[in-house]
């Protein structure tokens, strides 16, 4: 019985492993339309990684060199600073503490200097934008430590085959935010 347990826990990984690359790759790809239209310059942030040893056969092996900073950072035209983290569930809720401390306070020390800082959130086919003062302060906003999709309904984005993270599907929200 264990051994199906690891095994469906293994697989339940991969895929949610696939999604977040997935997620995160119409992400990019909306940060490239924006580039385009000259609108926004927004890059992922690389992990903070080191190779400690390389083979032949192109193969090797590394550590992560430090805590994850937010998965995204750039400039909106006009010279605004953009810094937000990405994170995607196929579940029905995103927890507030899908978010590492060290990100958190990244976050908030973004917001306390006039950047844009948020979270961009995947719940199933839907996409969000949320302001990182309405994340952080979750529990007071929702009652609770979670969010449904119902939730952030004014805070979703709208989407191509691209997440378009500043492009707000509710008009009053369609401008940059």
């Amino acid at each position: 019985m264990i051994d199906n347990q690891r095994a469906a826990l293994r697989y339940q990984n991969k895929v949610n492993n696939a999604q977040g690359h997935f997620f995160e790759s119409a992400i990019k790809a909306a940060c490239a339309l924006y580039s385009d239209r000259e609108r926004a310059d927004v890059d992922k942030t690389p992990e903070p990684f080191r190779v400690l040893e390389k083979s032949r056969d192109g193969k090797f092996k590394g550590r992560f060199t430090a805590r994850a900073q937010p998965d995204f950072q750039g400039t909106l035209d006009g010279g605004r600073s953009i810094v937000f983290e990405a994170k995607y569930t196929t579940t029905d809720r995103l927890k507030w503490d899908v978010l590492t401390q060290e990100q958190r306070d990244t976050l908030e020390r973004h917001a306390r200097r006039g950047a844009l800082a948020a979270v961009c959130g995947g719940i199933g086919n839907e996409f969000f934008f949320v302001p990182w003062t309405v994340w952080r302060d979750m529990k007071e906003h929702f009652g609770r430590k979670y969010v449904t999709a119902a939730d952030l309904e004014q805070w979703r984005v709208r989407f191509n085959g691209a997440v378009l993270f500043l492009d707000y599907v509710h008009h009053e929200r369609s401008r940059t935010p």
